[in-house]
């Protein structure tokens, strides 16, 4: 197809498209003139991956571009290409190794992960993510119970092994497997916080009266 037909087909304007092209996130079309390429299906879920990554993560263009790297890196696992897109949606969570209250915070999520039972890398950021969070909580006087993350934690792990992993179509090629892992991981966690977010205006209105109908 032409640059005009993958516009119309992935709804992305040209002017976009050639933008891309010349930031290296989309590759270049088959070449069979000197003013003329073609592109395929391949550009046009590229396309869709780098919208996802864009407008629902929210990703600067360096992060998106070290995704799809690691997208086009055959040699890397499933997971480690998971573990780049986790990287490149966390925020940066400013440490602070020599607080106490911190050093506290961060063993409270290294114990509840230890006491899960779930595989994840030392040096994950999520890992100071959610130190933060415990943190936060804390110092805002609504100390997050052991008992009230691990609620989060089977929440999340119900999630992720019923609709989020099974989705891949690891039988596939490579690339569509690792886009739908990418896109899952960035999509499904905006849906998450939508739909809490949600629930907590309808449980609100339910508390304090409030109807729409």
């Amino acid at each position: 197809m032409r640059i005009s037909q993958l516009s119309t087909a992935s709804r992305v304007p040209i002017p976009t498209i050639k933008y891309y092209l010349r930031e290296g996130l989309l590759p270049a079309g088959e070449q069979t003139s000197a003013t003329r390429a073609e592109y395929g299906e391949r550009h046009v879920r590229r396309l869709r991956l780098i919208r996802a990554l864009l407008e629902v993560g929210r990703l600067p263009i360096a992060s998106i571009r070290k995704v799809l790297a690691a997208v086009d890196d055959e040699n890397l696992s499933m997971h480690h290409v998971l573990g780049t897109a986790h990287y490149a949606i966390a925020p940066v969570v400013e440490l602070h190794t020599a607080d106490e209250e911190w050093t506290r915070a961060r063993a409270e999520a290294d114990g509840l992960i230890g006491d899960l039972g779930w595989q994840v890398d030392p040096d994950a950021p999520t890992r100071d993510e959610l130190a933060q969070a415990i943190l936060t909580l804390s110092q805002l006087g609504m100390p997050a119970t052991g008992e009230v993350l691990r609620s989060y934690a089977e929440v999340a792990i119900g999630l992720v092994a019923e609709h989020e992993i099974n989705s891949i179509p690891i039988d596939g090629p490579r690339e569509a497997a690792v886009e739908a892992l990418v896109i899952g991981t960035v999509v499904y966690g905006r849906v998450l916080d939508v739909m809490r977010r949600l629930a907590q205006e309808s449980a609100s209105a339910r508390v304090f009266g409030i109807s729409y109908d």
